[in-house]
């Protein structure tokens, strides 16, 4: 019996053992998808809370409205990542839970590094906003590789 091996969707392209080539080529198709579904998740999320800002904006808080964006969000992007990104498949609900937890530790990240940055440092909002981003961005893909969408080798989908 072989023992379990973690690989994750990228190291499933390269069959194992391949030169660190290839290996290092699906990484970077990785990375691309990962890229292409982020920049969507941030032009949709933007766009639920726009939306719901200018339809309900008068009678809901703006904070309320940030929740309900976050958590559409969210889903959005879970969505995305499991199919598009890392191409897993079972586990629909841990992999929620666990996505949705790297989520909110972005969300606790933003909540400090952003005043820092601001206050302690005198970036101007907007770009200390794009280096936390950037900072979150490569933390989330990793974080979800490693942790989100983890698999053993014969759970991967694919070739």
């Amino acid at each position: 019996m072989t023992p379990a091996v973690r690989r994750d969707r990228a190291d499933a392209d390269a069959p194992h053992g391949a030169p660190k080539e290839r290996a290092s080529g699906a990484t970077r198709r990785l990375g691309a998808r990962f890229a292409a579904v982020g920049v969507a998740n941030t032009i949709f999320g933007f766009g639920v809370f726009a939306l719901l800002e200018v339809t309900i904006g008068e009678r809901v808080p703006y904070l309320i409205i940030l929740l309900i964006s976050h958590v559409v969000s969210v889903l959005e992007a879970y969505v995305l990542h499991r199919y598009l990104v890392f191409q897993v498949r079972g586990r629909w609900f841990r992999d929620l839970a666990r996505f949705w937890m790297v989520y909110l530790g972005s969300l606790a990240f933003n909540l400090v590094a952003l005043p820092a940055l601001v206050e302690w440092a005198g970036l101007p909002v907007l770009v200390a906003q794009a280096i936390v981003v950037l900072i979150s961005a490569c933390g989330s893909f990793v974080l979800h590789r490693g942790f989100s969408f983890a698999r053993r080798e014969k759970d991967t989908v694919g070739p």
